[in-house]
C-alpha cells in the first residue's frame, strides 16, 4: 500500500523544458539537456519531476495552446528523446509527471481547424459554439484586463466559440462522451512511454458545464472518477495532481469522500495564507487554512508550495490582507498581475535574505502534504520583471558563471538569462554553491534529506499546538506511534514559547533533527523554546530510538 501511495511522501520539482538545460546550442532547453541533468536532481534529493507542457504548440501561452497531444515539439526533441529521459529517470529512482492540458486545445489544432470548416465535421462537436454571442460573453474571464470576453466569433465557423482562456485557446466541450474518451486516451499514450501522472491544468473548468446557456457552471464530479478508474486499470500507482483553486468546502468533492477522484491537489489556500503570515508575521490566518483544509480521504494528499511557474494568486485573501501582502512582497504595480497575484520568483519577494528564505522553505517542507518546488528556487534566483506577465519568473536555470549561465551555448537563449545585479549567474549559480557549505543548493539537500527522515508529514495525522505566540506556528504529526514536531517563527523578533507536550508518560525528549541541541522538559513539565528572528526546529518526539523502530513499521 505504501509503495502504491508514493505521492505521499514524494519531493516534486517542476520545470519548463525550453529553460532548463540547452544541449544542442539552439538557444531552447531540450529533452536530452534535461537527461544530461538528472544525476544533478537525484543528488539533490527529489523524487519526482513534473514538466510542464513539451507538446506541439504555437507557443503563444508558454504551451498551454497545445496543438498535438501526442507530439513532442521538435524545439525539444522527439518522442524517442522522451522515452529515453524517462527511462534514465527510472534507472535514478525518479518519477515523471507531465502536464494534461485538456481544458482547451490551440486554435491552430487539427480539431478545431476541422471543427471551424465543416459544421459536418466528426470535431464540430468537440468544442462549444453559439450563433449568437451569449448575453454573459464578458464574464468569467480568467485573465481580466487582458481578455475582454469568453466567446469570440470565428469567421469561418460563421459562429461564436467559447473559451475561458485566451481567445486562441478554444474550450473542449468535455461533457461530450467523444472527447472524454480522447482525454482517456491520451493519458494512456503517456503512460506507455513512461511516466506516472499527470498535474491536470484548470480542472474546475474541465468539469464544470459549458455553453451559451450556462450561466452558473455546475461540476460534473463523475468525471474525475472516471480519469482515475482508467489510470487505477491502466497502472496502479500512476497519479492525477489537480490544479483545482476551489474553497475547503469543496475539497472533498475533488478528492472524493471515499478517496476515488483526484490523488492530489495543490493547497491554493494554505499558499496564499502562507504569504500573509510571511508578509504580516501572524501565523493566524495560515493555521485557519490548515485546519480547514485539514479533512481528506487517507489515500488523497495536498501538493504544498511557495511559488510556481504562474503568478502568486492572492485572489482568497481579504482585501486587507492582500494589499499587506503586496505592500511586502510587490509594492511595484509593475510585479503585480491583473492586481490579484505577484509576478515574482521567492528569493527576490525576501530580498534575497537566506534566513527567511530558509524559514519559508522549512515551513513549506513541514506542511501537510507533499512539497512542489520550481527549478531553480534551491539555489535563490530572482526575476526579470522587463519581461512580459508571467514570463517574469521564467528564465533559464542558471549552472555556472560561464557564458549564458552555462544554460546554452548560442549567445541568444530564446528566453533571456538574469546576467545583472545581485541575482545575475555570475553571482548566483548551481556550481558556485557546490562548494559552499552554507549555500542554499547544499541547505535545499540537506532540508531534503530531513523531510525524507519524517515520514509523518505525510502519513500522519497533525494537530495545531498552541504557543501563546501569534508569530509562532507548531505542528505536530503523530503516525504508528512516532511523532514529529516542527516549529517556526514567522516573526522578525524573537520570542520564548513554552510548549506542553506532556502525555500519560511523562514530558517526551525531544530530539532535534539538525543539531545535537536536544530539548528536555522544564520542572513545570512544559518544553521551553527560544526562537531567533525566522527561527525553524525540527524535533523527533520521544527519544533516539525512532530508527530503531521504524525498521519495524
Amino acid at each position: 500500500m505504501i509503495n502504491d501511495l508514493w505521492y505521499k511522501n514524494a519531493v516534486i520539482y517542476n520545470l519548463a523544458l525550453g529553460t532548463f538545460m540547452d544541449s544542442d546550442g539552439d538557444g531552447v532547453g531540450d529533452l536530452r539537456g534535461l537527461t544530461r541533468r538528472l544525476d544533478y536532481l537525484a543528488g539533490l534529493g527529489v523524487t519526482a519531476v513534473w514538466l510542464q507542457p513539451f507538446q506541439i504548440s504555437p507557443g503563444r501561452d508558454d504551451g498551454y495552446d497545445v496543438a498535438d497531444h501526442y507530439s513532442v515539439d521538435p524545439r525539444y526533441g522527439t518522442l524517442g528523446d522522451f522515452v529515453e529521459f524517462t527511462h534514465a529517470a527510472k534507472s535514478r529512482g525518479l518519477r515523471v509527471l507531465i502536464d494534461l492540458v485538456v481544458n482547451h486545445t490551440s486554435d491552430q489544432h487539427p480539431w478545431f481547424q476541422s471543427a471551424r470548416s465543416d459544421p459536418n465535421s466528426p470535431y464540430r462537436d468537440w468544442y462549444v459554439w453559439s450563433k449568437k454571442k451569449p448575453p454573459n460573453a464578458n464574464t468569467g474571464m480568467v485573465f481580466p484586463g487582458v481578455q475582454k470576453t469568453t466567446w469570440t466569433y470565428d469567421k469561418v465557423a460563421r459562429a461564436y466559440y467559447f473559451h475561458r482562456f485566451y481567445e486562441f485557446q478554444p474550450d473542449l466541450d468535455t461533457a461530450n462522451p467523444e472527447v472524454q474518451a480522447e482525454i482517456l486516451k491520451i493519458m494512456g499514450f503517456w503512460i506507455q512511454l513512461g511516466v506516472s501522472g499527470f498535474r491536470m491544468d484548470a480542472v474546475p473548468f474541465i468539469i464544470g458545464t459549458k455553453g451559451a446557456e450556462v450561466t452558473k457552471p455546475t461540476e460534473q464530479f463523475g468525471m474525475l472518477r472516471r480519469f482515475r478508474e482508467f489510470l487505477q486499470w491502466r497502472q496502479g500507482d500512476s497519479i492525477i495532481l489537480a490544479e483545482a483553486n476551489v474553497l475547503p468546502e469543496t475539497d472533498l468533492d475533488y478528492f472524493g469522500r471515499d478517496g476515488d477522484r483526484m490523488h492530489m491537489m495543490f493547497n491554493f489556500q494554505v499558499n496564499q495564507n502562507l504569504f500573509y503570515g510571511l508578509a504580516s508575521g501572524d501565523a493566524g490566518p495560515l493555521k485557519e487554512a490548515l485546519q480547514a483544509t485539514k479533512p481528506r480521504p487517507a489515500t488523497a494528499q495536498w501538493a504544498v508550495f511557495l511559488r510556481n511557474h504562474d503568478e502568486l494568486d492572492l485572489g482568497r485573501l481579504e482585501e486587507s490582507e492582500r494589499e499587506r501582502v503586496f505592500a511586502a512582497f510587490g509594492p511595484d504595480p509593475d510585479m503585480q498581475l491583473y492586481h490579484r497575484g505577484i509576478r515574482r520568483r521567492l528569493a527576490p519577494m525576501l530580498d534575497g535574505d537566506q534566513r527567511r528564505i530558509e524559514l519559508a522553505y522549512s515551513l513549506l517542507f513541514s506542511l501537510p502534504g507533499t512539497p512542489v518546488i520550481r527549478y531553480g528556487d534551491e539555489i535563490g534566483m530572482g526575476d526579470d520583471l522587463r519581461l512580459p506577465e508571467r514570463n517574469a519568473a521564467r528564465t533559464p536555470m542558471q549552472w555556472s558563471d560561464e557564458p549564458q549561465a552555462g544554460f546554452t551555448k548560442s549567445d541568444r537563449p530564446h528566453v533571456p538569462v538574469i546576467a545583472e545585479g545581485p541575482f545575475g549567474y555570475p553571482h548566483l549559480n548551481v556550481a558556485a554553491q557546490r562548494g559552499d557549505p552554507a549555500s542554499l543548493l547544499n541547505w535545499t539537500e540537506r532540508l531534503i534529506r530531513m523531510r525524507k527522515e519524517a515520514p509523518e508529514i505525510g502519513w500522519g495525522d497533525f494537530d495545531v499546538l498552541e504557543t501563546g505566540e501569534p508569530a509562532v506556528l507548531a505542528l505536530r504529526y503523530s503516525w504508528r506511534n512516532n511523532a514529529v514536531l516542527a516549529v517556526h517563527n514567522l516573526g522578525a523578533k524573537p520570542v520564548e514559547i513554552a510548549l506542553d507536550l506532556a502525555g500519560p508518560e511523562g514530558a517526551p525528549q525531544l530530539i532535534d533533527l539538525r543539531s545535537a541541541k536536544h530539548l528536555s522538559a522544564h520542572e513545570d513539565g512544559r518544553h521551553h523554546l527560544l526562537l531567533e528572528a525566522y527561527a525553524y526546529r525540527w524535533y523527533r518526539v520521544g527519544g533516539l530510538d525512532y530508527l530503531l523502530r521504524r525498521s519495524d513499521t
